[in-house]
């Protein structure tokens, strides 16, 4: 025999062992050990009554039509969210969290009571405290304190219900942006705006009902993952739009290629999805079906309404918007422009909120301010807006980051850094909410007085999921995903609706 022959015999034979062993008793024993062995639990779970008694919320799901618009099985006060996220994890101490006490510390070395048995990123030795780095006054009715950094939104502080004792177990960024986003850690978990449109569908069929923007020119930590639909079905997951050039990649049609030739292309692909449909009965293919069929709609709706250059020029000055480039004020006037628009979940993500004092942009009295200075106007706007619109009642507004910053300043490997800056923090920061049902004017919980610890209304990344869809209309503790041989929810084991920001 030649090599060639040789080694066509060769595989020859072991294509007839591998079929063999497929077919082969030792296999079939081998293969489903697991599965017998979930028969086998399910028998005795079975005879030791229903482990998950309590009744979970049917959604009904249309593979076919998955974005249909639902009515959650509660009465929501919210029709839709706007989640503003400061990927980077904004300082509470020079933004929302006034300490006169950690001023008189400032300087002095950190009490080893702080650091005894705490983590932190990058804290190492003795670090000195450091003050808060702002100037703070009270504002509206409420007499909130908020800082100088913010003197556009310190006008609205009168709309909103402050959590200052917000709490995380996470102090690196990936981790803890994936727990506020999905309620875990880990990568896996669908993101909560999947859950909010897989349980309420959308109001507008021509657009997703989950749209993501971006600013601050990088993408979170946790990538694009804190958007994605877990093992929710695909069409739930967020659909990334841009701000500057086409809202969507690849939604004008080619070069040679006109509408109708693109409809015939999509009827062509779909028609050989439903043959698929046909031979392997999986509910992915018709929402893929839909998914297609969508994105050839969204090209007419999508270029209208992501389009800011007709909005009136008193728009575009309340808000601050640089048509045409890429910014946070931009996106922050899509998001409502798309609540509008009937989209149910919009989330923004504006990275560069890190503030170790490492370098300038990284500091607290540079990099934070120019920050601050980027968002002020647009939030203030957006809430100004949606309230003359008579938006703000049906529109959730959630502003925060993943965890807080510091009493004291960090000092990297035991070195002071050049400029002021603190580490990262998971005993206590900022988050607030404002319109779609909850408290105006209201403040829950408190830090001790350096700002280091919640000492009164502890919640955290659970109890502000469950709470947000409570103003949806759903009990996070029902509101379940059947996954894995259980059901799977967004809040796990954990949260809490926190009832006394609740109107």
């Amino acid at each position: 025999m030649t090599r060639d022959e040789l080694n066509a015999h060769r595989l020859i034979k072991e294509a007839h062992e591998a079929n063999a062993h497929l077919h082969s008793r030792r296999h079939f024993l081998k293969e489903s050990a697991m599965g017998l062995g979930a028969l086998a639990m399910g028998s005795l779970l079975g005879s030791c009554g229903n482990l998950f008694s309590s009744p979970q919320t049917k959604i009904a799901y249309d593979p076919a039509h998955p974005l249909l618009p639902k009515s959650p099985p509660l009465v929501g006060k919210a029709r839709s969210v706007i989640y503003l996220h400061m990927a980077g994890a904004p300082s509470q101490l020079e933004l929302f969290d006034f300490k006169p006490e950690l001023m008189k510390m400032d300087g002095q070395d950190c009490p080893p009571s702080l650091l005894a048995g705490k983590k932190f990123a990058f804290i190492t030795g003795v670090p000195k405290m450091l003050g808060p780095q702002a100037n703070f006054a009270k504002y509206g009715q409420s007499g909130t304190l908020v800082s100088d950094n913010l003197p556009h939104f310190s006008t609205m502080v009168d709309e909103v219900s402050f959590l200052k004792a917000v709490k995380t177990d996470q102090f690196n960024h990936a981790p803890a942006q994936l727990l506020v986003h999905t309620g875990s850690p880990r990568l896996g978990r669908p993101s909560m705006g999947s859950w909010v449109t897989y349980g309420l569908g959308s109001e507008n069929q021509n657009l997703p009902g989950y749209v993501v923007l971006t600013s601050g020119g990088s993408f979170p930590d946790a990538g694009k993952s804190v958007w994605g639909s877990g093992f929710l079905p695909s069409v739930y997951q967020g659909v990334q739009c841009r701000s500057e050039g086409d809202p969507v990649l690849f939604i004008k049609d080619p070069d040679g290629m006109n509408r109708d030739l693109r409809k015939a292309s999509i009827e062509a692909i779909n028609k050989a999805n439903e043959q698929q449909y046909q031979e392997y009965n999986d509910p992915e293919i018709l929402s893929r079906i839909a998914q297609y069929e969508m994105a050839y709609r969204m090209q007419i709706s999508a270029p209208e309404v992501m389009n800011i250059n007709d909005e009136p020029a008193y728009i575009h000055e309340m808000y601050g918007t640089q048509p045409g480039k890429a910014c946070f004020a931009n996106n922050v006037l899509l998001a409502r422009k798309l609540v509008e628009k009937g989209v149910r979940y919009i989330q923004l993500f504006d990275w560069g909120w890190d503030a170790h004092g490492d370098n300038p942009n990284n500091s607290l009295n540079i990099g934070l301010k120019n920050k601050c200075r980027s968002i002020d106007r647009p939030i203030t706007a957006l809430l100004l807006d949606l309230k003359q619109r008579g938006l703000l009642e049906e529109t959730l507004v959630v502003w925060g980051g993943e965890f807080g910053r510091t009493p004291m300043m960090e000092n990297r490997n035991g070195i002071q850094n050049p400029f002021k800056g603190r580490d990262h923090h998971t005993e206590a920061f900022t988050i607030w909410m404002a319109g779609g049902g909850v408290k105006k004017g209201f403040t829950h919980g408190e830090t001790d007085e350096i700002g280091y610890s919640a000492v009164s209304g502890k919640v955290d990344a659970f109890d502000i999921q469950a709470t947000i869809l409570n103003q949806l209309g759903f009990d996070h503790e029902q509101f379940t995903y059947p996954f894995q041989g259980r059901p799977f929810r967004l809040t796990d084991v954990a949260g809490k609706v926190i009832t006394e920001i609740v109107a």
